[in-house]
Parts: structure tokens; C-alpha cells; sequence
């Protein structure tokens, strides 16, 4: 599995925050500073991180970015997901060549593999990531 730039910009942000209780929101410019990124693309993460529950935003002087639930509630599928769209069984190429039969063997060795990939990514958190 080849991880893009944006998950591991988001793995990398997610990283620097403290569980949501009582942390203070940390703003976009000082997550890319601390992580050397890019202020812009990392903004895109950051917003596609709270449009699918993960981070929590504060408009503001005092605003920024915090985690939206416990670090350990926070699963590494969750953020690839977050961050490149669900994860599915994608052939590269046109499988159309080949008979049905081939077809359908492939589509289900492809499924299968999208499947575990999927399971393992459930069981990491971003506790185990960051501990504690």
C-alpha cells in the first residue's frame, strides 16, 4: 500500500495534537511549521479531517485545530479515508481483455485484498501512533 502526500500530512498533524480534553486549538500555520508542510495543502487535509468527524475547527484569533474525540478513537483507516476517499479495489488498467471468468477472479482477489488492508488499517489508532 503506497500512502499519498495527504495522509501522511494528516498522520503527521494529527500526531502534534493532544487529546480534545481541555487542549487548545493549534492553527494551521503552526501544524505546517512544526511538521515542515505546505500551510496551503495542509489546510485541505485539515478541512477534509473535519469534514469526516476526526478534527474539530475554531474560527478565530484564538481558533485552530483539535482532535474531535480521543486519540485512541481514531482509527488509521479512519484518516486514509479522511484523506483520499474510501479505500476500493482499483485494477490500474482495463481488465475488459480478459474473459469473464478472469474478470470476476480478479475482482474478488482485488476485493479481498482492499478488505484486509481495511481491517488491519482499523486496528491502529492514533494512540498507538502517538502514545501517551
Amino acid at each position: 500500500m503506497k500512502l499519498s502526500q495527504s495522509v501522511r500530512y494528516a498522520i503527521l498533524a494529527l500526531c502534534q495534537l493532544e487529546d480534545p480534553e481541555g487542549s487548545r486549538p493549534v492553527s494551521c500555520r503552526q501544524l505546517a511549521k512544526l511538521g515542515d508542510m505546505p500551510e496551503r495543502f495542509l489546510l485541505q487535509v485539515l478541512r477534509q479531517l473535519v469534514n469526516h468527524g476526526v478534527l474539530s475547527s475554531t474560527r478565530g484569533v484564538e481558533g485552530g485545530y483539535r482532535l474531535a474525540r480521543n486519540k485512541d478513537d481514531i482509527t488509521l483507516l479512519e484518516i486514509v479515508e479522511a484523506a483520499d476517499g474510501p479505500l476500493h479495489a482499483n485494477q490500474n488498467g482495463s481488465i475488459e481483455a480478459l474473459n469473464t471468468a478472469s474478470q470476476e477472479t480478479l475482482k474478488a482477489v482485488f476485493g479481498e485484498v482492499v478488505d484486509n488492508q481495511k481491517q488491519a488499517l482499523a486496528k491502529v489508532t492514533l494512540g498507538h501512533l502517538q502514545p501517551g
